[in-house]
């Protein structure tokens, strides 16, 4: 291959990436178009290099073998899709990456004689998101870096691609009366697609704790620290690679190996049973359904749950300017059920505990005070009534119309009042 053809198909590729504006997008697009090289069977380490190769082999071939072969990929996909492998939705999303392609390289082809027999099919997967006992023995991975990660993606909802752009200076605390309640985190910073969203408060705290322990270690940390970053040798000599100070971001293709690895090293995830084609949970896209269920759970606003989620909300993307206030007040309210840690869980609970045996002590002595107050007065009352019934017999005792004695007496025996007559 000639240096001046090499850079007209490296110049193809950086079109083609040109031509994807979102970072997400970019990657997906990426990730499909090196499935079809690598379906072709095309030589290269990288997807660049498999590119060109096609460039290369669609130039010497012709566009009717660009024509066969995207059809026979898109019927092994279609394949997929009769055995519950993936989604109709799926195989749409493989046309529109090598279409683009093509379009950059000018390779034209009778597309609409392949898209004309594609499934459209439902857009979701037939999958769960996972228990909190799931989470919890993820957790116990040991990583040190696996809580901060699993915090930050369930109680945000981040994509896995915003990693590639997350910085310590991104992130910042949010107090409330002093306390921590939470922290906004500015996701895909100076890209077209950046949105803030927020983060619980012990997800804040896992990650100032990572922060801190990498400063104490040796690192320089400031405001343009990558978040996650490779791990290193404490016993490295000053040039080996892993030296504390010399930190290398940990991409979203590290972190995404990272949690698969820790999945299936804790026993949640085993090899598929015949006749199944899925796994019960997806490995990364799962802690943003997490958050999302999470958020519906505790009430939120739909509309408010969406623009925390960076999704498109129709033409109310253009209407719908909620304050930045609003959006956390209304993300409070979710914040105990997208938090994990069962301590932070037990304690809150040991505290409204606490208030209502509280509020319930002041019930109760309230109830017996107002009890006293009333024997009290019974007792006044029947004090008053002995001491007039004194008076009434002392100077009934003193009169000498023996009749009118005995009349009242037997009035007050008649009433209860006295128990008995002494006769004289």
């Amino acid at each position: 291959m000639s240096e001046n053809n090499n850079q007209e198909e490296l110049s193809i590729w950086k079109l083609y990436l040109f031509a994807l504006k979102s970072p997400m997008t970019r990657e997906k697009y990426q990730g499909r178009i090196e499935k079809f090289f690598d379906f072709l069977g095309l030589e290269g380490k990288t997807v660049i290099e498999k590119s060109l190769n096609f460039i290369l082999k669609a130039k010497e071939e012709g566009n009717q073998w660009v024509f066969n072969h995207v059809l026979k990929f898109m019927m092994y996909q279609m394949d997929r899709v009769s055995r519950k492998e993936i989604v109709g939705s799926t195989v749409q999303n493989y046309i529109k990456s090598i279409k683009l392609f093509c379009e950059m390289a000018d390779i034209n082809i009778q597309w609409k004689k392949i898209t004309r027999g594609l499934p459209k099919g439902k857009s979701y997967a037939d999958d769960r998101i996972p228990t909190d006992e799931e989470i919890q023995k993820l957790l116990e991975y040991p990583d040190r870096r696996i809580k901060a990660i699993v915090y930050t993606m369930t109680s945000s909802g981040i994509r896995l691609g915003a990693w590639d752009y997350l910085r310590w200076g991104h992130i910042r605390p949010i107090e409330k009366d002093g306390q921590v309640v939470a922290a906004k985190i500015i996701v895909y910073e100076g890209e077209d697609e950046e949105y803030f969203t927020f983060i619980s408060k012990e997800a804040f705290s896992e990650l100032n704790q990572w922060m801190q322990y990498r400063q104490k270690s040796g690192e320089f940390i400031n405001e343009n620290s990558w978040v996650m970053r490779d791990l290193w040798d404490t016993g490295a000599l000053k040039d080996a690679k892993g030296l504390i100070t010399k930190p290398k971001k940990l991409a979203s293709s590290g972190i995404k190996r990272l949690i698969e690895r820790a999945i299936w090293a804790q026993g949640l995830r085993k090899k598929l049973e015949n006749g199944k084609k899925r796994h019960p949970f997806s490995a990364i896209h799962c802690f943003r359904k997490w958050f999302k269920t999470r958020c519906e759970i505790a009430g939120m606003k739909p509309i408010n749950i969406e623009k925390l989620l960076s999704h498109s909300i129709g033409i109310s993307n253009s209407y719908y300017r909620p304050t930045e206030k609003e959006l956390l007040e209304d993300y409070l309210k979710a914040i105990d059920i997208i938090s994990i840690d069962r301590e932070n869980r037990l304690q809150k609970q040991l505290n409204e505990y606490a208030e209502k045996n509280n509020e319930e002590t002041y019930l109760i002595k309230g109830k017996l005070q107002q009890r006293d107050e009333q024997i009290k007065s019974l007792s006044d009352q029947f004090s008053s009534m002995k001491n007039i019934l004194n008076h009434l017999v002392k100077g009934l005792s003193e009169t000498k119309d023996h009749q009118q004695v005995n009349n009242v007496i037997q009035s007050l025996f008649s009433s209860g009042v006295i128990e008995g007559v002494v006769e004289s």
